[in-house]
């Protein structure tokens, strides 16, 4: 494996935030609906306020309302990761948030989405690519809201659904969320957590030690404190890490902290968020972390961490 050329892994991808771009205006060109100004503020590379991002997202994961919507979606993905390379494994972890889709939405059936994702992920395997599905709850509605996403899911879930974790707001301590990643667990999912990333660094914390959770996703708030970067580094933690993501919505995030974190140990991984929304693909990450001044050996470390920590190879 070359060092230097980036890996096939996209570790971290939203479903609802990976349409592409030039379809998204397609459709809403063909429904006369005008596209949001930070929709396309994200897609020309501006950074915005988070607040600015949620329309921007809603808009878009809107026109995911059928099963081909969904496999389009998938394509989409596939088509940003990095080109294939002799003997090197490809995949995507992918955030799945089917109560906001089927429930919250009702933009389409649990049916018609597990349809779109079986056949996208099909057409995925058949280029050499495997996917890995995480059922994702949003923190800030409670964990009331979690078990309604577990209740949805857990049913009679198809064999890719893999994991569970939160997002959103970190409003809802993590500690409150316990015995829902622990019904998780039991029912065999894998645990992760957005943490770190628009809440304090302590929520990496306590996440792992009061949630149980096994995978953080950004964590870049974290990079402040060094008894966190050792915990991580300590239990070998993976942690998500999306550049384009974290620039353009981590308020007062400065120089991004992915050469502090890798340094500290801790096992970083690239991903790219919601490629969809904010315009980005797996070769322009790793482009993008090679510009903050990593070595050769820690590009290689970065590259290793993504295939070894990767749940759809795993």
């Amino acid at each position: 494996m070359n060092p230097l050329f980036p890996p096939g892994v996209d570790r971290h991808a939203h479903l609802e935030g990976s349409l592409d771009p030039a379809w998204v205006r397609s459709q809403a060109e063909r429904e006369g609906k005008a596209l949001p100004g930070t929709l396309e503020a994200l897609w020309r590379g501006e950074t915005i306020p988070f607040e600015g991002f949620i329309p921007a997202f809603f808009f878009a994961c809107g026109f995911l309302r059928s099963a081909e919507a969904v496999r389009e979606t998938l394509r989409a993905a596939v088509r940003r990761l990095a080109p294939p390379e002799d003997g090197c494994p490809r995949g995507i972890d992918l955030w799945v948030s089917p109560h906001y889709l089927c429930v919250a939405e009702n933009l389409l059936t649990l049916e018609d989405l597990w349809r779109g994702m079986d056949e996208g992920i099909a057409e995925a395997r058949a280029q050499g690519v495997r996917v890995a599905v995480i059922i994702d709850a949003v923190n800030h509605f409670g964990i009331r809201h979690g078990h309604e996403v577990l209740d949805l899911v857990l049913g009679d879930r198809p064999e890719w659904v893999i994991g569970f974790s939160t997002g959103g707001l970190e409003g809802v301590p993590f500690r409150q969320w316990a015995p829902v990643f622990e019904r998780a667990r039991k029912a065999g999912l894998r645990l992760a957590a957005h943490a770190g990333e628009n809440g304090p660094g302590e929520n990496v914390r306590e996440a792992i030690l009061e949630a149980g959770v096994g995978r953080i996703v950004h964590g870049v708030h974290a990079a402040v404190h060094p008894e966190i970067l050792e915990l991580l580094a300590e239990r070998q933690i993976p942690v998500d890490v999306c550049i384009t993501s974290n620039v353009a919505l981590v308020p007062g995030l400065g120089p991004h902290p992915l050469p502090q974190m890798l340094r500290s140990g801790v096992r970083c991984a690239l991903g790219t968020d919601d490629p969809g929304v904010m315009a980005c693909d797996m070769p322009g990450e790793w482009n993008a972390a090679r510009a903050l001044g990593l070595t050769q050996e820690e590009l290689a470390t970065l590259r290793r961490n993504a295939v070894e920590d990767a749940w759809c190879l795993g």
